[in-house]
């Protein structure tokens, strides 16, 4: 999601679901092409006693009119909730919304916002409120983080990365922290997040270049990059999108890794997605290694079978 900083004055669209379906409107709209980029999103629970009761709320720079409600309740399959519209003060609401935040301890990561302090014990990164996904609060990164740390632990090497959907920059950067000679290649199909993940290195100390030790970015759709293919094979491939999008992926992801690589999975729901996408890398030649699910969301270790 992305959106140029407010000006003038400010209005929000509200619509209060349950979790699932605010949940799934989520998911719907990530699969949108042509959505309009001023119309900002997110979701979120209610309160901590009231895990169920979740709220869509999207922020637009003038006041939105029917197309705009419209396409917000487009997002929801069944029985779209009424959508109330109010006028705010001007400010950039997608980086307020993600200020304040707590840091995270995800395995051996700490993830802050630059109001925290480090943690002197841990991998610590900065990642301020931006216009990437991938902060490290969203359940699916910090699961991968600790996948990452577990991988690390028992013993994968990995002498080439790439990063599918970096976001922020925060998986690519935290792999190259844990194997610091490998090649990095991190690519996302928005091209905001080329100044994001410039930013992050910089605040973080990640060389980008395409030297071992460096991280190299580029804007693409799955593997439809040269230098994604010219880098390839990857001994580790980190993939935190969509369960729709991994499992088109699948073979191109199995082509472009190396045997015995590990490949690691999130963005998708426990259950029916989560099947499909075991399924679609099982014909491809991977098997489950690990599996973690925080909250309805599964985060898979998988590894491609030698001799593939």
């Amino acid at each position: 999601m992305s959106a140029d900083a407010a000006s003038g004055e400010t209005w929000k669209l509200t619509a209060h679901a349950g979790k699932r379906a605010v949940q799934q409107a989520l998911l719907a709209h990530d699969m949108i092409d042509e959505w309009d980029a001023e119309l900002v999103i997110a979701g979120r629970e209610l309160a901590e006693d009231r895990p169920e009761d979740w709220v869509l709320e999207g922020w637009y720079p003038r006041e939105p009119g029917a197309e705009q409600e419209a396409a917000l309740a487009g997002l929801f399959a069944d029985s779209p909730p009424e959508i109330a519209v109010e006028r705010l003060p001007a400010q950039d609401w997608l980086t307020l919304s993600q200020q304040n935040v707590q840091p995270i301890r995800a395995g051996r990561f700490h993830v802050h916002t630059p109001e925290f302090t480090t943690d002197p014990d841990a991998i610590d990164f900065v990642i301020p409120a931006s216009q990437a996904f991938g902060t490290g609060q969203h359940r699916t990164t910090a699961g991968c983080l600790e996948m990452l740390g577990e991988m690390k632990a028992r013993g994968v090497v990995a002498r080439r990365i790439a990063d599918i959907g970096t976001g922020t920059g925060l998986l690519g950067f935290a792999a190259l922290r844990l194997w610091p000679l490998a090649h990095a290649t991190a690519s996302d199909i928005d091209e905001v997040c080329a100044g994001v993940v410039a930013e992050n290195a910089a605040l973080n100390r990640i060389a980008l270049g395409p030297r071992p030790g460096q991280m190299a970015f580029v804007v693409a759709e799955g593997m439809d990059h040269e230098l994604l293919r010219v880098n390839a094979r990857y001994d580790l491939l980190i993939a935190n999108i969509l369960a729709g999008p991994l499992v088109e992926l699948a073979p191109d992801f199995a082509r472009h890794t190396a045997p015995g690589a590990s490949v690691l999975l999130a963005g998708l729901l426990a259950g029916e997605q989560e099947t499909a996408v075991r399924r679609a890398y099982r014909r491809t030649g991977f098997h489950l290694v690990a599996r973690i699910q925080r909250g309805d969301w599964a985060i898979l270790w998988l590894r491609k079978r030698r001799g593939r």
